[in-house]
Order: C-alpha cells, then sequence, then structure tokens
C-alpha cells in the first residue's frame, strides 16, 4: 500500500528530526519522547489496519512478539550487550516484513526499559531496533535472509556494531557540535567489546534458533492467515 509506505517512511524522518534535536532537551522529557516516537512508528500500522482491515488476531500477535523481544532482555541484564532482543526481532521481521519489525522492535525498546530504566537513549534503542526489524523484513532481503544461513548470520552480526554505532551517536552529538574528533573515536573504540559482545550474541541466537523460529511463526501466519505478504 502507497499510503502505508509513505506514512512510514515518514515515521522515520519523524525519529530522525527528533534524534537530531535530542542534545537540546532535558532529560526530564525522555518518557514523553519516546511514546511520542512510539506512536509515529505505530502510525503506518494504524493506516494499514484502516486499509487492509486487520483482524484482532493480527494484532495480538504483533503485541505478543513485541512483548517476547522485551521481557527477553530482562533476564539477560547482567551481561551487557548480550541478550536475544535482536534475534526476537529478525525472526519476527522475516515472517510478518518490515513494517511490523519496525513496530516489534521500537515497542520492545520502550516496553524492556520500563524494567531496566527508561532514560534520554530509549527513543535511539526504539529507533535502532525497529531499523533491525525494518531491513530483516523488507522484500528484497527477506528471501535472501531466510534461504541463505550465512547471509542472515552475518547481517545479525552486523547490525550488533550497527546498533551499537547508532547508539554511540546519541552520545556524542555534543563533541560534533565542539568539533572533537579525537573524543568521538574514543567513544566509539571504547564501546567495541560490547558492540562485539551484542554481534556475537544475534549469531549464537540466530545460529541455534533461527530455523525452528521461523517456521513456527510461518506456520502460525498460514494457518491463521496472520498479516499475509501485502506489504
Amino acid at each position: 500500500m502507497r499510503a502505508a509506505r509513505i506514512a512510514f517512511l515518514g515515521s522515520i524522518a519523524v525519529f530522525l528530526l527528533a534524534m537530531g534535536y535530542l542534545s537540546t532537551w532535558s532529560d526530564d522529557q525522555y518518557l514523553l519522547i519516546s511514546f511520542g516516537l512510539l506512536f509515529a512508528a505505530m502510525l503506518p500500522f494504524f493506516v494499514r489496519f484502516e486499509l487492509r482491515r486487520l483482524q484482532a488476531r493480527e494484532i495480538v500477535i504483533i503485541a505478543l512478539l513485541a512483548a517476547m523481544a522485551a521481557v527477553s532482555r530482562v533476564p539477560f541484564a547482567p551481561l551487557p550487550s548480550v541478550q536475544p532482543t535482536s534475534f526476537v526481532i529478525i525472526v519476527s521481521a522475516l515472517v510478518f516484513g518490515a513494517e511490523s519489525g519496525f513496530l516489534i522492535g521500537a515497542f520492545a525498546a520502550l516496553v524492556s526499559n520500563m524494567f531496566l530504566g527508561q532514560g534520554p537513549w530509549t527513543p535511539w534503542q526504539m529507533f535502532s531496533w525497529g531499523m533491525i526489524g525494518w531491513t530483516a523484513g523488507l522484500p528484497g532481503a527477506r528471501g535472501w535472509l531466510i534461504r541463505r544461513r550465512w547471509l542472515l548470520l552475518a547481517f545479525g552480526f552486523l547490525w550488533g556494531f550497527l546498533f551499537g554505532w547508532i547508539m554511540n551517536f546519541w552520545t556524542v552529538t555534543g563533541l560534533l557540535s565542539q568539533g572533537n574528533w579525537a573524543g568521538i573515536a574514543a567513544v566509539y573504540a571504547s564501546s567495541f567489546y560490547f558492540d562485539l559482545a551484542h554481534a556475537l550474541s544475534n549469531v549464537f541466537f540466530l545460529a541455534l534458533f533461527a530455523g525452528s523460529w521461523v517456521k513456527i511463526l510461518q506456520r502460525f501466519k498460514v494457518k491463521y492467515g496472520l498479516l499475509g505478504d501485502r506489504e
């Protein structure tokens, strides 16, 4: 649907504009910003609801997968950057598509931070995990990632670093205005091991569980007619 795609691209633009000005907002506004960005992420889903007349069970499966992605992060909190959240988002997007993947990722970040702690980093996590879902669910990428195991693992590994690099950008916004390139390089260098841990955990979970999860979700999709390929 062209209208849904336009709305989706609009939500991405809202994320980028909001994050560009995030450094000028006070930290006590982060929760309001997060809910505003979550609404922007959900906008294309609402458009699809109106245009495609989604059934209640289709909304439920999206909410359930987002909750699973969020809750799966909590037990791994003592292990920095090691969590199956990205894995759940990726396999969900492979089955249900880019827009659903983006929504699951954005919602998972907001919900999990209600347990682990909200902060000005929340909108950035919403955007980062949302983009993991969106890129995994793109029509041109889904078939390749499902059929080629090595490409799926490489995708998860790459996004482990991209996620960290996007989060680092939030940290270095003040340094950019000062032109402190040495400080920026130090921030990115210091995050290397955390990004590597995220990348390797993505590979681990995808290698062990991606095949079975995709098959299970595809069975649900076919059996109950959930979110067919109408993106």
